[in-house]
């Protein structure tokens, strides 16, 4: 009797563990690099400033559920950000030269429905996983008073390696690439359109630290 007792035990405590591990958190912090070509024709001070705003920080978080031993759908947000600034100078109609301070903040997020697919079932220390969302992705620039936003369908994928510190704790490096193009922004709520070699390319690439959380 006490024999199948423990049994029971040890196999309600098995199933219990087991549906602890449906979900999974999994924040990321790193660095990303915009992959758009910057235009051509420009000033030194001008490719220097935009340079500025070509690389950022980059943060993302995403939860799954996982529907079988190796896939889990879920939802993903990311965050890119970057700021640029400098002193340019031009001439009025008059011939006068005037010199401006200038800042730029620049920022991308996205956000959709994810699916995943990941070794976090196997008995091993050494786990790995790729994701890939497709959902909505959306510019914001502002330069002093001016502020331009845009949306858009964009795409997420992340492939990333782990090490699992505890049970439920896992972390490791994860590689990401965010896609996503602008045709047209509005600023300071005024509509403008963008000619076919004009579209504001929203694509970069990223390199994080990644941890799970699962439960």
């Amino acid at each position: 009797m006490i024999k199948k007792l423990v049994t029971i035990g040890l196999f309600s405590i098995s199933i219990l563990s087991f549906a602890q591990q449906k979900f999974s958190i999994i924040p990321s912090v790193g660095y990303a690099w915009r992959t758009a070509k910057t235009p051509s024709g420009l000033s030194p001070d001008t490719k220097e400033y935009i340079k500025g705003l070509k690389s950022g920080v980059n943060f993302d978080i995403s939860a799954y559920y996982t529907f079988n031993k190796n896939m889990g759908v879920g939802l993903k947000f990311s965050n890119y950000s970057a700021s640029s600034n400098g002193r340019f100078s031009l001439q009025d109609i008059n011939g006068q030269v005037i010199s401006s301070y200038v800042t730029t903040k620049d920022n991308i997020s996205f956000f959709g429905p994810a699916f995943m697919i990941s070794n976090f079932n196997e008995a091993t220390k050494h786990k790995l996983y790729a994701d890939v969302s497709l959902g909505v992705i959306t510019y914001t620039t502002k330069t002093g008073s001016v502020k331009g936003t845009g949306s858009n369908l964009g795409a997420d994928l992340n492939l990333a390696y782990q090490y699992a510190v505890t049970k439920n704790i896992y972390v490791g490096p994860k590689l990401g690439l965010t896609g996503g193009t602008l045709s047209k922004m509005k600023y300071n709520g005024t509509t403008v359109n963008f000619g076919e070699d004009e579209k504001e390319g929203l694509g970069r690439v990223s390199l994080s630290a990644a941890a799970t959380f699962r439960f």
